[in-house]
C-alpha cells in the first residue's frame, strides 16, 4: 500500500523558485527528480523566506 504525499508548495511556486534559484531548465528538460539535493534545500529556504516576508507585510491582528 502506497501513499501519495501531498505536496505543499504549489507547482507555479515551485517553477518560479526554479528560475529564480537557476535550475529551471535541468527541471524542464529532466523533471523534479534530478535536481540536486543542495537546490531543493536552496527552494524550501527561499520558500520561508518569501513567506516570512509575506507575514512581516501582511497587517496583524
Amino acid at each position: 500500500m502506497s501513499r501519495r504525499r501531498r505536496s505543499i508548495m504549489s507547482e507555479s511556486l515551485k517553477y518560479e523558485l526554479a528560475k529564480d534559484l537557476g535550475f529551471y531548465d535541468t527541471v524542464q528538460k529532466e523533471g523534479w527528480g534530478s535536481i540536486r539535493a543542495k537546490d531543493a534545500g536552496n527552494m524550501v529556504k527561499r520558500a520561508i523566506q518569501l513567506a516570512e516576508q509575506a507575514a512581516a507585510k501582511s497587517p496583524q491582528q
